[in-house]
């Protein structure tokens, strides 16, 4: 992995992260077409710099952290079903996350739903965070597991799990948004240590490492802070029809690449 493929990397993540798009499926793909993708510290590095990107949250909400502490309880709440998930299918998650192939069904099934999403729930009642109730939490933070899956999109699935339980398509974004806090939080100190623990490197590999998933967090920190005002803007005028589209098409282009023999896994 080299210093380029860092910045491509971490770029990707800060423009996707908040998108309903998956940021993982785009950097697995991503990585498969410059030829690392079954690199074991990318799929570290493709961790943890989700944690930078999503740091932007905290400097873009900062008060929001800071109103209650009925805030963090919810945010407990809600992130239990990542955890016990995480835990039980850890293997197997890692498995799928080198399936480009993978990616490219879940983008296809998820913007299909995308289409529909803004007519199923169209009715929202909860519009402000201080409104969710913890069982409404928790069950968004149900539906935030199926983000395990690479290509569904941590941020697709929280937010119309959110829609589900009648959240405005603002607050069911927000939401999203300080949910992934602690949970991301959680699956980079896991995987990281997990990666050292078992690496064995040089110090000097180890340096090179740590200088790396350092430069890409500041990316996807710097380039998420300009992304998330325009999602929540353009979400909130025309909601996710366009994103389901997109999903479609980033897809079946996928999995031609991959039929063609252009994308090798």
């Amino acid at each position: 992995m080299s210093l380029f493929h860092v910045i491509i990397l971490a770029i990707i993540e800060g423009l996707t992260e908040f998108l309903p798009v998956s940021s993982t499926g785009h950097m697995v793909v991503a990585s498969a077409m410059m030829g690392i993708g079954k690199d074991e510290f990318v799929k570290l590095f493709e961790i943890v710099i989700q944690l930078g990107a999503i740091l932007s949250v905290v400097v873009l909400y900062f008060k929001r952290f800071f109103r209650s502490f009925d805030f963090y309880i919810k945010l407990v709440i809600a992130v239990i079903p990542a955890v016990i998930a995480g835990l039980l299918f850890k293997k197997h998650i890692d498995q799928l996350l080198e399936s480009p192939l993978v990616v490219a069904y879940s983008f296809v099934i998820g913007g299909v739903i995308l289409l529909f999403v803004d007519k199923w729930f169209n009715r929202p009642v909860v519009k402000e965070e201080k409104d969710i109730s913890y069982l409404t939490g928790f069950k968004i933070g149900i539906f935030q597991c199926l983000a395990m899956i690479p290509g569904v999109s941590r941020s697709a699935a929280s937010i119309v799990g959110g829609m589900s339980q009648k959240l405005s398509r603002k607050a069911a974004a927000e939401f999203s948004f300080f949910l992934a806090v602690p949970t991301m939080f959680g699956a980079t100190l896991k995987d990281m240590y997990d990666f050292y623990k078992h690496g064995n490197m040089p110090a000097e590999e180890l340096h090179q490492d740590i200088k790396y998933l350092i430069i890409g967090s500041i990316i996807a920190f710097i380039v998420a802070l300009l992304a998330i005002r325009t999602f929540i803007t353009f979400l909130e005028r025309k909601g996710f029809r366009l994103f389901g589209v997109y999903r479609i098409v980033a897809g079946l282009f996928i999995i031609g690449l991959y039929y063609t023999g252009h994308l090798v896994l």
